[in-house]
């Protein structure tokens, strides 16, 4: 089969279009003939060699894959060759097949093309995992979500909204903010022209967010807790804005207040088909029904995937971008 390799750790043209051996699935694994992937911002991650796989996963970039299963592992009930799945993955998306562990399967939601159901397994299971599971979002409570058009922004809005929460977002343009406002989003705040600690502020008269959800790490760390209400939640799942911030102790424990900090991928494989049961259980009916959908900004063939990584180095797009094989 082919896939992508890294040459060396570096720019997008390291990325390469190779031919390798075929994976074949191990006991507990389903072998997936992909059709389509989708890029994350922990691919540029390794593709700089900042963000190696997780022992025992593929050497390949991808953390998400739709395609049709070609062949079960031992001890594999439950799936059928021929199926049409989706899945979360440790690594190894970007290529034409991938062995996945069977509890990081899900169908394909009825309605949902199978290309862009490869823009679902990553975000729905971050989202739902870290505003649901962990920070405990409920009707009526405020969700601030920062980086609102991107892949996983637009998913947080729409499952936020689904929930009957307010949901406040933060982006870089008027076009940006206008594709959040279209999705759902109640209050829209500009990161390069206001303070959205000030704006969140007026429009909640005073209150602040009971639940942020925050891709910049130490950059926005202070302005957070600032941001935050009183048993306010803050649920860190990047660093964008870098690894090392000051914490006001004091300012956290005022607000009673609880930060949290997670990855998905290296997780046990126990707790990511935890993480994807329940997003089966409680998102693939919003998807099927239409009341929640993927947004995807384009598609590229995946020998291009440097095109793909070239577009989210910019930042130009709103969802996700994803690598299809045909």
């Amino acid at each position: 089969m082919h896939a992508i390799t890294i040459s060396e750790p570096g720019g997008p043209d390291v990325l390469l279009w190779s031919e390798v051996d075929d994976p074949r699935p191990a006991p507990g694994e389903v072998l997936v003939e992909v059709v389509a992937s989708a890029v994350n911002r922990a691919d540029l991650l390794q593709r700089q060699g900042f963000y190696d796989p997780p022992p025992g996963a593929s050497p390949y970039p991808g953390l998400e894959v739709s395609g049709r299963i070609a062949a079960l592992g031992a001890g594999v009930s439950g799936w059928a060759v021929g199926d049409e799945v989706c899945a979360l993955l440790g690594g190894g998306g970007y290529a034409e097949k991938v062995a996945v562990p069977a509890g990081q399967l899900l169908p394909v939601p009825s309605g949902v093309d199978l290309v862009e159901a490869a823009a679902l397994p990553e975000v729905v299971c971050t989202v739902w995992s870290n505003v649901f599971m962990v920070a405990g979002l409920r009707p009526g409570e405020t969700l601030l979500v920062h980086g609102g058009s991107s892949g996983i922004g637009t998913m947080a809005i729409q499952l936020a909204k689904a929930v009957d929460a307010r949901v406040a977002v933060t982006a870089g343009t008027a076009a940006k903010l206008e594709s959040c406002r279209e999705l759902g989003a109640d209050i829209l705040i500009n990161y390069r022209e206001q303070d959205f600690v000030a704006e969140l502020g007026k429009a909640t008269e005073g209150y602040g967010a009971d639940v942020i959800l925050d891709n910049m790490g130490a950059k926005y760390l202070d302005r957070n807790i600032q941001a935050l209400a009183t048993s306010g939640r803050l649920a860190i799942i990047g660093m964008q804005g870098g690894v090392k911030g000051e914490l006001n102790l004091s300012a956290l424990m005022n607000k009673r207040a609880a930060v949290t900090a997670t990855s998905l991928r290296a997780r046990p494989a126990a707790e990511k088909a935890a993480v994807v049961a329940a997003v089966r259980e409680h998102v693939w009916p919003l998807l099927s029904s239409g009341a929640v959908k993927p947004v995807v900004d384009r598609r590229i063939p995946m020998s291009e995937a440097a095109t793909g990584h070239r577009v989210l180095d910019e930042s130009t797009h709103i969802g996700k971008v994803l690598l299809t094989t045909g």
